[in-house]
């Protein structure tokens, strides 16, 4: 076995300065560079570009694991290139997380289809083409009730979209559906859920156009009813493996209507995040839920074993209709696997604890492999 603190590296995206002069007391970092001096344990940050990936990969068979922190796309780049290097080093005994195998399974939109039946999903679809979500989006839409559409891989709420049909689309029109006039020529209002967007009026043939890039290398899109409480609030639970951590909230989020009354372009900009420990009270049936029934079912459901869990990830939730009690339900928006940051301060001593674990048995691997 290797002598010598464990180590682990915290991997994040930058240009060659910025790793040839990477310090950890400036990092975003700083906060987990300094709990996991406290013990004993050598972290070190990995600055990461496509165009220097040898030096990272040489870095990296030096650490006993990994934690990365790289969005989806970035830059005008996606992962490819990095994902085929965290295998690499992976099967080469470093503890990498989170792997690039389980973020296919939880860290995509598809998740919120496969895992609809679970207890905390909605009226969910996938449209594995353009031509499919050309014949199937206008069906669902003469229910006069709006949908949120979700690109199979993003970010910041790019490629997110909340259709509906105008309010003066007559009730005869919405009954009978979209063969009322041509699919291309129906008006829907829509907002992208990116930062900065506000509602527009536009074509399906205009919205499908925007939607054609999600579809391509394999792509595809998700469809989900659009819950009418959103303006009370997103709930963001933040967990290492399979065990809450802290919590976010967050009053104004992306997609937040207007005042009523008012132009849809008043709609707020999404505010600040409060974030609060885990024993937090009003939060603890989720919290409930959460780790004794869904997620379970979902390690079952998606073959994933509690230690190949994310170290550091989050599941958002937005509040459904109440239940039959009156109580409180919950949906399932969005999970975040890939660069979760910033994160509440009562995450930091379960994500030190579990790498502390995970890199103690990946040295042992090692030590004893062939």
């Amino acid at each position: 076995m290797k002598d010598g603190p464990l180590r682990v590296a915290i991997l994040y995206p930058g240009d060659r300065e910025a790793w040839q002069h990477a310090d950890p007391k400036s990092s975003r970092f700083a906060d987990l560079f300094r709990a996991f001096a406290e013990q004993g344990i050598r972290a070190e940050p990995a600055v990461y570009h496509d165009d220097f990936r040898e030096e990272v990969r040489a870095q990296l068979l030096g650490m006993d694991g990994v934690l990365v922190w790289v969005n989806p796309l970035d830059g005008g780049r996606d992962r490819q290139v990095l994902d085929f290097l965290l295998r690499g080093v992976a099967d080469d005994g470093v503890f990498v997380s989170t792997h690039p195998d389980v973020i296919l399974k939880l860290g995509t939109k598809e998740v919120l289809y496969q895992t609809r039946e679970l207890g905390w999903g909605c009226d969910t679809h996938v449209y594995r083409s353009l031509a499919q979500m050309r014949r199937e989006l206008p069906l669902r839409l003469t229910a006069g009730k709006a949908r949120v559409l979700k690109q199979h891989r993003g970010n910041g709420g790019t490629g997110v979209w909340r259709v509906e049909l105008p309010a003066r689309t007559t009730p005869e029109q919405r009954g009978r559906g979209m063969d009322v006039s041509p699919p291309q020529s129906t008006a829907v209002r829509v907002r992208h859920a990116q930062r900065g967007c506000v509602e527009e009026e536009i074509t399906l043939m205009e919205l499908f156009a925007r939607c054609a890039p999600y579809f391509t290398a394999a792509g595809l899109m998700v469809d989900q009813e659009y819950q009418p409480r959103l303006p009370e609030g997103m709930i963001r639970c933040y967990l290492t493996h399979d065990q809450v951590t802290g919590f976010g909230h967050q009053a104004v989020n992306a997609l937040f209507p207007a005042p009523p009354g008012a132009p849809p372009t008043a709609a707020p900009q999404p505010g600040p995040r409060y974030y609060y420990p885990p024993t937090q009270p009003e939060f603890q049936p989720l919290k409930h839920r959460l780790e004794e029934e869904w997620l379970p079912a979902v390690q079952r459901l998606l073959h994933i074993d509690a230690e190949a869990l994310p170290i550091l990830w989050d599941c958002d939730f937005l509040l459904g209709p109440p239940g039959p009690d009156g109580d409180d339900t919950y949906v399932l928006c969005e999970i975040n696997v890939s660069s979760v940051a910033p994160y509440p301060e009562s995450s930091v001593p379960y994500v030190v604890e579990a790498t502390g674990a995970r890199l103690l048995a990946a040295r042992r691997r090692r030590a004893v492999a062939p």
